[in-house]
């Protein structure tokens, strides 16, 4: 009962950054496209506060 809760709130609250960093890196489509994701997430690119002004 409690792991069928479980996955249901899982859904329910989205991807982590981990999956987010994940997905974007598998979204190359190039050895030199991947090298310039990897330094996009390396600098912070889905671990920066959002910031609205």
């Amino acid at each position: 009962m409690f792991a069928r809760l479980k996955t249901v709130l899982k859904t329910l609250q989205g991807p982590s950054i981990e999956e987010m960093e994940h997905r974007y890196l598998e979204g190359a489509v190039s050895r030199i496209d991947l090298e310039r994701r990897e330094r996009d997430v390396d600098a912070g690119l889905f671990r920066r506060p959002t910031r609205y002004y």
